[in-house]
């Protein structure tokens, strides 16, 4: 995960080197080798992305040096990416929160016995039925005909089962470490609240839409209560970009490892253009797209 960026830019390589030396460990190792294990571990795997998606913004705006962008978004982790872009955190800052959300839910996850799963064409109304009616919890809204559901791991298989016998095309229990927004994640919450206060949190330069809200962060002072809110929150991704679009924005640029978000705006509106930097391939595909 990035590593061909930081073979081939000089640029990244030195933010990766950057990031092992904030957090003390060589997090540009898991993120270049694994094990694939180690890397999907929460605690690893969110400052991992998070570190991919801001050496990704860093290489476009230096390559493109007229690039503006006029609102950020990111789900779940990416949220943190998009405001530490908006100037609220500096990328350290955002790194270091990040990795201890990450060591914060694995914790939870390790003290509680949770689990996931994607349900495929079934739309809200109907899903959310059967998870009050399987006492488990909207975790992501993706996009429509795309939700995560969550909870604890002994209700998804009943809850699956339900949302088929509702007309769920497909629903598949994910191989995650835990129950990720839903209220078995709050062991987290107050030691990300304590993280949190120690930063200086600063107004954002542009509007970062909140996933907890679908709505524009107000000002720095109640932003962290916010994100502290979206561990046990539902991600309402779909929203989100709803509002953006409503706002009169067209273009997209997803950041970051893997093409999901693209993935997920073609469900939620084909008319705009979705652009995306994972790898030296998708970065030069979006300059000369920019530069057209």
């Amino acid at each position: 995960m990035g590593r061909d960026l930081a073979d081939a830019f000089p640029e990244a390589k030195a933010l990766f080197d950057q990031a092992d030396a904030t957090l003390g460990y060589s997090l540009s190792s898991v993120c270049f080798e694994g094990p694939e294990s180690e890397l999907t571990r929460t605690e690893n795997a969110q400052p991992g992305i998070y570190l991919v998606s801001w050496v990704a913004l860093q290489l476009l705006q230096k390559r493109v040096p007229g690039l503006v962008f006029e609102a950020t978004a990111g789900l779940s982790l990416g949220e943190f990416t998009a405001l530490a872009a908006a100037g609220v955190m500096s990328f350290e800052q955002g790194l270091q929160v990040v990795r201890l959300r990450g060591r914060f839910m694995q914790e939870a996850c390790e003290t509680t016995q949770g689990g996931m799963a994607a349900v495929i064409g079934l739309d809200e109304a109907a899903t959310r039925e059967v998870c009050e009616a399987t006492g488990v919890t909207l975790a992501n809204l993706n996009c429509p005909g795309q939700i995560v559901i969550s909870g604890a791991s002994s209700l998804i298989p009943a809850a699956v089962e339900a949302v088929k016998a509702k007309g769920a095309k497909k629903a598949i229990q994910l191989p995650v470490a835990g129950a990720y927004h839903s209220p078995l994640m709050a062991g987290a919450q107050p030691k990300l609240a304590s993280a949190l206060a120690a930063l200086s949190i600063r107004d954002p330069r542009v509007p970062v839409i909140a996933n907890v809200t679908a709505q524009p962060h107000g000002a720095g002072s109640t932003i962290a209560g916010v994100v502290v809110q979206q561990v046990t929150s539902s991600v309402r991704w779909e929203a989100s970009m709803r509002y953006l679009i409503a706002q009169g924005f067209t273009r997209f640029i997803e950041l970051g490892p893997g093409n999901a978000l693209a993935g997920f705006m073609k469900r939620i509106d084909k008319s705009v253009q979705v652009l995306g930097v994972s790898d030296v391939p998708s970065l030069e595909a979006t300059v000369a797209a920019l530069s057209a």
